[in-house]
């Protein structure tokens, strides 16, 4: 599906989807969000964008291989769940800064796990959907 009015439209939706998936990560603390819904978000701003111009012109964006951000992801996602245990506290245990910072608000190691949920979910879908892509 390469028309004019989608590709157009793909050019304004990728950074604004992107833009959403990150708000979607950081609002997870507090309300209903996080690391995986962001996560899928910004896996569909990509396939939609591929869609539109092809794998190829995709990659180039992502500059990364998608099969590269799961282990990265994971490993900041467990790291995150193993902190606490060097405070003497449960796995998984939330801890917090002292002090909020500046346009995020209160920051703990749910963040760093959202955010190793968000690399995970992003590396999964696109190698997934990339592979079947490219199969075709």
């Amino acid at each position: 599906m390469k028309s004019l009015i989608f590709r157009t439209a793909s050019t304004y939706l990728l950074p604004l989807m992107l833009l959403f998936s990150i708000f979607i990560l950081l609002r997870g603390h507090y309300l209903p969000g996080g690391g995986f819904v962001g996560g899928l978000m910004a896996a569909i701003a990509f396939l939609i964008h591929s869609f539109a111009f092809g794998l190829k012109e995709t990659k180039e964006i992502i500059k990364i291989n998608p099969g590269y951000l799961m282990p990265i992801g994971l490993v900041l996602a467990v790291g995150s769940g193993m902190v606490p245990l060097f405070v003497n506290d449960p796995f998984l245990t939330g801890l917090w800064f002292e002090e909020p910072f500046r346009f995020i608000g209160m920051v703990g190691s749910a963040l760093f796990f959202d955010i190793g949920v968000y690399l995970v979910v992003i590396g999964a879908t696109l190698t997934i959907m990339f592979s079947i892509t490219e199969s075709v």
